[in-house]
């Protein structure tokens, strides 16, 4: 089985050699290792190529998140297609190797693996981390959310169903929706964990959050976010964030955070959507709702070998 990696990047010098140490450090080593840049000004191209990656172009203007994919994809030569974001890597050395343990099966189209935050990540987001990727893994899984910034499939399939070159995110959604009314399934994988690192100002909050609601309207018209479920959920929210900031002992430094990316997660949300129905599915619950409990005996699953990138790279943060 020959794996190609399919990395989407723009202006991302500060994450993409950490990535591609990852990538080295693997158990098992893809066949090729494919970076599509949409008009990098800094020096991620330069150290993408450096460190063995092949570099294809689209402009900037042309970019949405499926051509992105189509454009690596086309590119690949691969059996299994991998696609990892460019400010993500590996948690462990088998990263690559359970991600792809599903494909043993035949029905298997995608699978996707766990995703935690690093240390600039807002609280609420690694609070969303754990659930929207769970300590249990499920092949197959029932319903058809995933995750492109750690996430596989079978290039043939792909062939047959690129990715929605028009939709403002939730690319692999669609995607995963598709082949699952085709007959295909998809897998999660919990020991095939990356660290996924985001920075962002509560406006990019409010705007990431805005533009997947705009896109799960195409993708599944039934989903919706009302103003009256807003104002629900939202004190819900802060207030499960807080009780387990309490139990972390940084409920001081963070309650604000904590209604602030609330805030903005929901608001973007409800801008997206502009009205309002029953969020009853497994799918909105996963994106939506908050926990039902906490549980701070939890731990992640251990089936793989640290990478030490202080070690490797000098890289004290994470």
């Amino acid at each position: 089985m020959k794996l190609s990696i399919v990395i989407r990047s723009y202006n991302e010098q500060a994450h993409i050699g950490k990535l591609m140490t990852g990538i080295s450090q693997q158990t098992l080593q893809p066949f090729e290792v494919i970076l599509v840049d949409s008009g990098s000004t800094d020096k991620t191209v330069e150290i993408a190529l450096k460190m063995g990656a092949r570099v294809v172009h689209i402009e900037k203007s042309e970019f949405t998140f499926g051509r992105a994919l189509n454009v690596g994809c086309a590119a690949a030569q691969g059996d299994i297609l991998v696609f990892a974001s460019a400010h993500v890597y590996p948690e462990g050395r088998r990263w690559l190797e359970n991600l792809i343990v599903p494909f043993a099966d035949p029905r298997i189209a995608l699978s996707y693996g766990k995703q935690r935050g690093g240390i600039t990540n807002k609280y609420s987001e690694h609070r969303l981390f754990c659930k929207w990727f769970p300590r249990v893994s499920a092949s197959p899984q029932t319903f058809y959310f995933c995750n492109n910034a750690n996430c596989a499939i079978r290039r043939e399939l792909w062939i047959e169903n690129p990715y929605d070159e028009t939709l403002t995110g939730l690319e692999d959604l669609a995607w995963a929706k598709r082949v699952m009314t085709l007959g295909w399934q998809i897998a999660y994988r919990a020991d095939a964990g990356i660290v996924h690192i985001h920075d962002e100002t509560w406006t990019n909050v409010r705007s990431r959050y805005r533009r997947e609601a705009i896109a799960m309207k195409r993708i599944d018209p039934g989903q919706r976010l009302g103003l009256l479920e807003f104002a629900r959920l939202l004190p819900e929210h802060i207030a499960r964030d807080s009780y387990a900031a309490a139990r972390d002992s940084v409920l001081h430094r963070k309650f604000f955070e904590i209604v602030l990316f609330r805030f903005n997660q929901l608001f973007g949300t409800w801008q997206g959507f502009r009205d309002r129905s029953d969020l009853s599915s497994e799918l909105a619950n996963r994106f939506y709702y908050p926990p039902r409990k906490n549980d701070p005996k939890a731990v992640d699953p251990i089936n793989d070998e640290p990478i030490d990138y202080k070690l490797l790279t000098g890289d004290l943060t994470r």
